[in-house]
């Protein structure tokens, strides 16, 4: 804050002569005008649209599914109200948007109004920025009125600091619990829409074709395994070509049947731990076998979380949260169908981990297990704001090794390389005050609590100069 102006207002050389945390000042602020200015925008669009409504769908805005194919389905879910179409077109022209983004803008608005009520109460207390809550409304149009009041409820506690992933996921297990029928379609549709291509008809000067595909999840991760096993293996043997050249001779190689590569992967690591500490792995074995040498039987592990209802339940329709490629909503029914196939040889069930337990280990790099129980608990990088999955993270010291900081499960956490460098080299600072709860200070002083359901920014707003009314 510069004497005797706003952040919002401040010339900005003079705030830029006043030092960083200066400068880091102005920009919470203009966020913060830039959010209550969007509110107002949405409380607008709610308001126009209640004085224009449509009594059926022939004068009502309606979704268009690209190149202005009008699709009949209303621009919010079902609860929302009908909105006159040209009134909707009206409003895009005064917002300076496009008639289709017109329509999705006030789409969104009525979504957050009419089925999405708690979180709609928080964009207009100013505690939930406008484009988060507009991000899961995009999300929840398609949801029945149960499911999106389900989204709601379990959202709105959190939806100032999680990320698309944990929208997605939560949309994912409304649909499966309240729309079983429409879980089921998607999924066959997405089944009937596998497919694996090599496209011959744009070969380069070069003279290599692309390849592109839909597969199979367990399908896919096999083929993952095998091309990171063959590109390594090349690499050992000389090949100094980069990554994704020795990935795409790899897939040469199978192709051909070239066995002179081991392309068998390491055995997978253990299970994922849930909300209940059970844990469960599905181990697919496939024995093959050709002309030219050895394809040694391969294995591939599934990550997956199961929660009370999962174990309990009968229906193939619960969700689980498989964490593999990133992580993705399954149903128990998929896990069973893998685990099921003729060529499984072995599903285990592994014992059950405490991660509140101590685990302390002599020597810097944490063993196998102890790097398991890490990835368990912080599932993604613990920096602010960030989502990288743990298992591609590094496992920092906390407490760095040579100053006296144990390899133990209370000292690592996981970190992405560049959050990793940021607290190396960078100024960064944070502790772990609970298992999996971490406290941050960034080189300005600015502080953040980073836990499982996000991000919470703990920064007080700065200190107005007398005679300047405090920020609200």
């Amino acid at each position: 804050m510069i004497s005797g102006t706003t952040t919002t207002d401040a010339d900005p050389a003079a705030v830029r002569s006043a030092g960083p945390g200066a400068v880091l000042a102005a920009v919470r602020a203009a966020r913060k005008a830039e959010n209550a200015a969007a509110t107002r925008v949405l409380v607008a669009a709610v308001e126009w649209a209640a004085l224009h409504p449509a009594e059926d769908l022939d004068g009502a805005a309606t979704w268009w599914a690209g190149r202005g194919v009008d699709t009949g389905i209303p621009i919010a879910g079902e609860g929302a109200p009908l909105v006159s179409e040209f009134a909707v077109a009206e409003l895009a022209t005064a917002l300076g948007m496009s008639a289709e983004s017109g329509r999705r803008f006030l789409g969104q608005a009525l979504e957050l109004a009419h089925r999405l009520p708690k979180l709609w109460a928080r964009v207009q207390a100013g505690t939930l920025a406008p484009w988060r809550a507009r991000r899961i409304a995009e999300d929840t149009q398609c949801l029945s009125y149960e499911a999106a009041a389900h989204v709601d409820q379990q959202l709105a506690p959190f939806a100032h600091k999680v990320g698309v992933a944990q929208t997605q996921r939560t949309v994912e297990d409304a649909i499966a619990r309240y729309m079983p029928d429409y879980a089921a379609e998607r999924r066959d549709r997405a089944a009937e829409q596998r497919y694996f291509a090599i496209d011959h008809d744009q070969v380069s000067f070069a003279g290599t074709s692309r390849v592109h595909g839909e597969l199979d999840l367990a399908d896919a991760l096999d083929l993952e395994d095998a091309l990171t096993t063959g590109a390594g293996q090349l690499a050992a043997l000389g090949n100094t070509e980069s990554l994704d050249v020795r990935r795409s001779l790899a897939v040469g190689m199978l192709a051909r049947g070239q066995h002179t590569l081991d392309f068998e992967p390491a055995a997978g690591a253990v299970g994922v731990v849930s909300a209940d500490r059970s844990q469960a792995r599905c181990s697919t074995t496939e024995d093959r076998t050709a002309d030219a040498g050895r394809f040694a039987r391969r294995e591939v592990v599934l990550y997956v979380h199961l929660t009370h209802d999962a174990l309990r339940s009968p229906g193939r329709e619960v969700p689980v949260w498989v964490e593999n490629a990133g992580g993705q909503l399954l149903t128990a029914g998929q896990v069973a169908d893998w685990c099921g196939r003729e060529d499984t040889r072995r599903v285990t069930v592994r014992p059950v981990v405490d991660l509140n337990q101590p685990a302390t280990v002599d020597g810097y790099r944490p063993p196998e297990w102890l790097a398991e129980r890490v990835y368990l608990r912080d599932r993604t990088c613990v920096h602010p704001s960030c989502h990288r999955p743990a298992r591609g993270c590094d496992l920092d010291h906390i407490i760095p090794y040579d100053h006296g900081g144990p390899t133990a499960l209370h000292n690592l956490a996981c970190l992405c390389r560049l959050h990793h460098r940021m607290k190396t080299h960078g100024g960064w600072t944070y502790a772990m005050v609970q298992p999996g709860v971490f406290h941050w200070r960034s080189p300005h002083g600015h502080t953040y609590l980073r836990d499982h359901t996000g991000t919470t920014d703990l920064t007080p707003p700065p200190v107005p100069p007398p005679g300047q009314p405090p920020e609200r």
